[in-house]
């Protein structure tokens, strides 16, 4: 953009114009990547309605297998977190691309619970440190004042996996299963993992490491957008990787995702089979169903997040969503049997989860930079991810002992009820930028 209209229409007006252009250009293409990798992530709670009667798993061990993914993610979180900001968002993040979606695709040959076991490891390893990368990623082309909208925006592409990725893998299990003498959660693993793969090309030919180096933006717009980076900077304190990984507030802010997460995973990956026990047995309506509360759930992460960002208040657009969401739990365990009273239910409860999602990762980027934020917000994903592992392994354990998932579903509940508790304890003057 010239000089000559940021003069005439002011510079709010070229601002708001070179965001705009900035949000277009990022923003559709990262929720992209994060829907498929999200998919990928948890298509396996879809894979489960077919996978476990033909090859005899229990519901412990897909829970244990579903959750060790989160320790492979674990171990490689920190390392790959430093690795991107070392040598570039373009060139890391379509490595994790690549590497995922291949694994992804090769589970459709696992034959055994050990097979399982390490397929999901893998698959955790080699995604480790896309999620942080582009939370990373973000905090070098917007301040804090307008990170909050845009991570709503990108995280919303979770809720787009429920939304179209639901019914879209009801249908491939309805409709591929026998073809080529696959079962169809074979096809369910092959025809998902593969647009990863797709993706992680583009990324190399379209993802730029900042703003430096985005040829599709001019001179004066390049220096809006570092000038605004600098200016937040400077109001930051400025510490190394290791004194952030070893901060008290990190820390705590670990033990608010690690509550998180152990509601987004402990339901996500039992959604499908939560709506099964209703008495709904067709995969592609169970698909459908799915989908309605992710649906619902995305414009309540844009309209909340748009509105934590105008009132510059954190605290309470975390907590309240995060106590919604253990009040949907607890109602869902009294409607088990009932599908119309299980989708209000767990419609609440995911509007409530996912909403806190997004608006967590304005707490750790509003005191971190540089190298501390690649390790701090690493630090905080891995050890808050470890609770996707123990969210659906509780809820197999406790299903399996009881035949029910109410007791596990009640142990997330209180999990929710915990992140909002630590969140209100939290100095406003910290987190509220």
């Amino acid at each position: 953009m010239s000089t000559a209209p940021m003069a005439a229409s002011g510079p709010s007006a070229f601002e708001s114009a070179t965001y705009t252009k900035v949000g277009w250009r990022l923003i559709p293409f990262l929720m992209l990547c994060y829907f498929v990798a999200y998919l990928d992530r948890v298509n396996v709670g879809f894979a489960q309605l077919q996978m476990k009667s033909d090859l005899g798993f229990s519901d412990a061990v897909y829970g244990f297998g579903a959750g060790i993914f989160f320790l492979g993610y674990f171990l490689f979180e920190v390392p790959s977190n430093l690795v991107l900001h070392r040598v570039g968002a373009r060139i890391w993040i379509a490595r994790i691309m690549i590497t995922w979606g291949l694994i992804s695709a090769l589970t459709m040959f696992i034959q055994t619970p050990t097979m399982f076991y390490v397929a999901r490891f893998l698959l955790g390893l080699a995604e480790a440190g896309f999620f942080p990368g582009i939370i990373l990623y973000l905090t070098y082309w917007y301040p804090a004042a307008k990170r909050s909208q845009m991570t709503a925006w990108f995280m919303s592409a979770v809720a787009l996996s429920g939304l179209i990725g639901g019914p879209v893998s009801g249908w491939i299990l309805h409709t591929f299963h026998g073809h080529a003498g696959l079962a169809g959660w074979q096809w369910l693993f092959l025809l998902e993992g593969a647009p990863a793969v797709v993706l992680g090309v583009v990324v190399l030919l379209f993802l730029d490491n900042g703003i430096a180096q985005a040829r599709w933006l001019s001179d004066a717009e390049k220096t809006l957008l570092q000038d605004r980076i600098a200016s937040e900077a400077q109001t930051k304190t400025h510490v190394s990787a290791l004194q952030a990984m070893a901060s008290p507030r990190v820390w705590l802010l670990a033990l608010v995702y690690f509550s998180v997460v152990m509601g987004l995973y402990g339901l996500g990956f039992w959604l499908p089979l939560l709506f099964k026990t209703t008495g709904v047995s067709d995969p592609l309506t169970i698909g459908w169903l799915v989908a309605i509360p992710y649906g619902v759930s995305i414009i309540a992460m844009i309209l909340v997040g748009r509105h934590s960002d105008a009132k510059r208040e954190r605290r309470w657009h975390v907590a309240i969503p995060a106590l919604l969401g253990a009040v949907g739990l607890l109602l869902s365990t009294l409607w088990t049997d009932n599908t119309l009273g299980a989708v209000l239910t767990l419609t609440l409860a995911t509007c409530g989860i996912m909403t806190v999602l997004p608006l967590f990762w304005s707490l750790p980027t509003a005191f971190l930079t540089g190298t501390a934020a690649a390790a701090g917000i690493a630090l905080i994903n891995a050890l808050g991810n470890l609770a996707g592992f123990f969210g659906p392994s509780i809820v197999g354990w406790v299903k399996q002992a009881t035949h029910s998932t109410n007791g596990g579903i009640l142990v997330l509940a209180g999990f929710m009820v915990l992140c909002a508790l630590l969140v209100l304890g939290l100095p406003a003057r910290d987190i509220n930028r």
